[in-house]
């Protein structure tokens, strides 16, 4: 096997031009978002615009294509590849291996939409239904499911195999994205290119951390406000990205296993006592039925939601929707695959893929069963007048009103506060984990990059709440996303041509086998 087995002499060092040029320009975003909030949003919005509308059809592909490649890395003949030697054993249970890449991922942003999203379709639902019809509860239950589903995991999985590859099989000293396309830039100016790649990789990675960011100060905002009676203002904010930035700046400090680990286990925990004390002492039955009812509906329309554009209608559904989905987790993508990739140490090819998609579409099918169903019972029974809250106050104080209906309200809406705080310090602080590890040369699998190189990635994303927030607005949160992913689509490309490469290189024997059955 060609391996690039590491040299002991290379000491890991920071990589003054990726770092200091990407730091910079978020540094500028957020002064643009602080001071010129207007004109940043009328850009940010027009850009959003320009690139769904010219490129909507291309995400609908590139988000259905990562299953297949996914599939055939798993069940074709490489799917027995083991990332680390033959007798390894993973570095990391299976429990806290699944927690960490669930935290790291969708974290607390399934909280802020598993109780919003279904409103959202109940008054603007798809393909031609009647608002509020019975119908479009249906669908309104269905489409979190699919918007959360085994595309946006497939997509994460998509570049955790190329980077495990290099980190565990070639031995790449290094954790950038750049590493894991040189089959596609080899003889081409590499040193620019691969500098190039790896700044578009970090804005990518911030467009879509600011996402979540942009969501989540409002959330913890509402709840800390419907738990403790403050003020719904601008110290309150402040407040909450204080708190997050020192937590997260903190773990990040730590390390991958003093830090993100432990938090990742406990919110693990967390999260399945909310989803228990929904389903216990809520409507039972009609979350169960539900759920039963919205599984199948997807996989029956599965294909046709897929690729659903809308050409002739043109009600703007999929652009606002299931296109700004697959830009935000195609932004995500290189963030998780470099922390996929990064604790994946010691599994089988066929493992890791499974193991994404298999278990993270499946924990992300339960929480928004959960409380899809139970904001739809409230509506639809008149409990709660969610829509009204939705139109008046806004998302956020909706998850808060809708978890204060719960019994005993506030100690669930002290767990959920609990369970949030920490879920947004888990995705951010793996953020920070992951951009100053791109902004590391030579850097060693086991080893870490430098702690201060990960607190400032840390306060440089606590920098970009304050913009977002003082920016505000859902339409520009999401166009963040959408104009920061499209630069990711050719590198994500590359990395699947790298991987491709380098399996039929390394392991020439096994093109000779049948594809081998499941383990």
């Amino acid at each position: 096997m060609n391996e690039a087995t590491s040299s002991p002499a290379l000491q890991s060092h920071l990589d003054k031009k990726v770092f200091l040029i990407s730091l910079v320009t978020l540094l500028a975003v957020s002064a643009l978002l602080v001071f010129a909030p207007e004109a940043s949003v009328d850009w940010a919005l027009s850009a959003k615009d320009w690139v769904t509308n010219q490129f909507g059809w291309f995400y609908l592909l590139t988000g259905v294509l990562p299953l297949t490649f996914a599939g055939w890395l798993a069940f074709g003949r490489f799917g027995k590849v083991k990332f680390g030697a033959e007798d390894e054993k993973p570095e990391y249970s299976t429990t806290s291996w699944v927690a960490m890449m669930f935290t790291a991922s969708m974290g607390a942003s399934l909280i802020a939409w598993g109780f919003a999203e279904p409103i959202f379709y109940l008054e603007t639902p798809p393909m031609g239904l009647e608002p509020y019809s019975d119908a479009s509860y249906e669908w309104a239950h269905m489409y979190p499911l699919f918007h959360w589903g085994v595309v946006p995991w497939a997509i994460y999985c998509l570049p955790s195999v190329p980077i495990a590859y290099m980190l565990f099989v070639r031995h790449k000293p290094s954790l950038k994205i750049s590493d894991s396309c040189e089959a596609a830039i080899a003889g081409r100016g590499q040193t620019t290119f691969r500098m190039v790649i790896d700044i578009f990789v970090i804005l990518g990675i911030v467009g879509g951390v600011a996402t979540s960011l942009g969501f989540g100060v409002p959330l913890v905002s509402s709840l800390l406000v419907k738990l403790l009676g403050v003020p719904d203002n601008l110290t309150t904010k402040l407040f909450v990205i204080l708190l997050w930035t020192m937590i997260f700046g903190t773990s990040a400090y730590l390390g991958l296993k003093k830090g993100i680990k432990v938090l990742a286990d406990i919110n693990l925990g967390l999260m399945f006592f909310v989803m228990a004390f929904i389903l216990i002492l809520g409507p039972t039955v009609y979350i169960l039925s539900i759920s039963t009812n919205s599984l199948g509906l997807m996989i029956n329309n599965f294909i046709r939601i897929s690729f659903w554009s809308d050409p002739v209608s043109r009600s703007g559904f999929p652009e606002a929707w299931t296109i700004f989905y697959w830009a935000w987790w195609i932004a995500y993508a290189p963030m998780m695959g470099l922390f996929f990739g990064r604790i994946s140490r010691g599994r089988t090819i066929r493992n890791v893929v499974v193991g994404i998609i298999g278990l993270g579409s499946l924990g992300t099918f339960m929480f928004l069963s959960i409380a899809g169903a139970y904001v739809l019972h409230l509506e639809g029974n008149s409990l709660l007048d969610a829509s009204e809250i939705m139109r008046t106050q806004g998302m956020a104080p909706l998850v808060a009103s809708v978890i204060s209906q719960l019994p005993s309200p506030t100690f669930i809406l002290t767990v959920v506060t609990v369970l949030s705080i920490i879920f947004y310090a888990t995705t951010f602080d793996s953020a920070a984990y992951i951009l100053a590890s791109i902004c590391t040369n030579d850097l060693a699998p086991e080893e870490e990059p430098n702690k201060f190189n990960r607190l400032a990635w840390a306060l440089g994303l606590g920098i970009v709440a304050v913009g977002l927030m003082v920016a505000g607005g859902i339409e520009t949160i999401k166009a963040m996303s959408v104009v920061s992913s499209l630069p990711i689509i050719p590198i994500v490309f590359m990395m699947c041509y790298t991987v491709y490469k380098h399996l039929n290189a390394d392991f020439p024997h096994l093109n000779q086998l049948k594809v081998h059955t499941l383990e």
